[in-house]
């Protein structure tokens, strides 16, 4: 079974890339992400929280920009996979200037993690979207290696923020980043920060946008979160992934984990005579769907009706 893909630009030898986590902050980690047999790795983000606070001596989350330069550079000295560098920004001059400094560190590719929740009430959804992707065009006009864009789908129209991150000129698209909330202390009645590792219950709605998206944008598509199993990894690339990223399973069952997700897809190819990836990528997508919002509707309305139990009130 031949499982190369894509992604970009370079040539894997299979899709299933280490996303960023824990694993990226040390090189002896890194390292067990290629040893495990990862076929690129993405490093932790650098946060312009951080690069701000990297002065403040009590800052519990301080980090030098030029350490981070210096771990990306390490980093690509040491391994023969391509390494992604992670940018994680909220101004305009903190995405160009660290994106510039990623590069030059020698990073062989860089996502930019748009984790923005908008709380102000006089935002329109429109605004925050042309910012957004204006920042994605201006990074593109920066640089020269290629940039993936990881992102929410919490916009009014995905569908369309996509088309405008196409536009923009972004690489790929990365669906989507887990949307981190913090618990209450009712004892403390002080937030509670709180991090559980993903589910395969998360994919789904991955799946659904991939599905969408697959042969309708340009730029190639990755899965994050929820991909849990081999089966998981098979059901993205059926819905069009060229990449599945992989962090809580790592995190669960260690690096060599890789494995378990590759042999899971050769089975699953041979067993369904599939030579190549590129034979089964999309089958499961809107590609050839004439009207997809039909099809979701039809879709909705079968899940709804898939219960199978009876009521509470005539089982009791």
């Amino acid at each position: 079974m031949r499982t190369e893909t894509s992604y970009l630009g370079f040539r894997l030898p299979h899709p299933f890339i280490a996303g960023a986590s824990p694993f990226g902050y040390h090189l002896d980690t890194v390292r067990r992400l290629e040893d495990g047999g990862c076929a690129a790795v993405v490093l932790h983000s650098l946060f312009e929280e951080q690069i701000t606070r990297a002065h403040d001596d009590g800052a519990p989350y301080a980090l030098d920009p030029n350490a981070y330069a210096e771990h990306v550079r390490r980093a690509k000295e040491t391994l023969h996979i391509p390494v992604i560098g992670s940018l994680n920004g909220t101004s305009k001059q903190s995405w160009l200037k660290f994106a510039a400094m990623i590069e030059q560190a020698g990073a062989d590719a860089l996502e930019l993690n748009l984790y923005e929740v908008s709380a102000d009430r006089s935002a329109p959804a429109a605004a925050l979207e042309m910012q957004l992707a204006g920042i994605v065009s201006e990074v593109k006009r920066l640089v020269t290696i290629p940039v993936a864009v990881k992102v929410t789908p919490f916009f009014t129209s995905f569908a369309n923020f996509a088309r405008q991150l196409d536009t923009a000129g972004a690489d790929a698209l990365v669906l989507f980043n887990r949307f981190y909330q913090t618990d209450l202390d009712i004892t403390t009645l002080r937030v509670a920060p709180h991090v559980e590792l993903s589910s395969s219950s998360e994919l789904l709605l991955r799946l659904h946008w991939l599905a969408i998206l697959h042969g309708r944008v340009r730029p190639a598509l990755a899965v994050t979160g929820g991909v849990g199993t081999p089966e998981d990894g098979i059901k993205a690339i059926l819905s069009g992934a060229d990449a599945v990223q992989l962090v809580s399973a790592l995190l669960r069952h260690g690096t060599q984990y890789v494995q378990t997700m590759r042999e899971g897809l050769e089975r699953w190819m041979e067993e369904h005579a599939f030579e190549t990836l590129e034979e089964m990528r999309g089958l499961a997508s809107f590609d050839s769907v004439a009207d997809p919002a039909a099809l979701e509707r039809v879709n909705y309305i079968r899940t709804l009706q898939s219960w199978g139990g009876e009521p509470w009130e005539q089982s009791r």
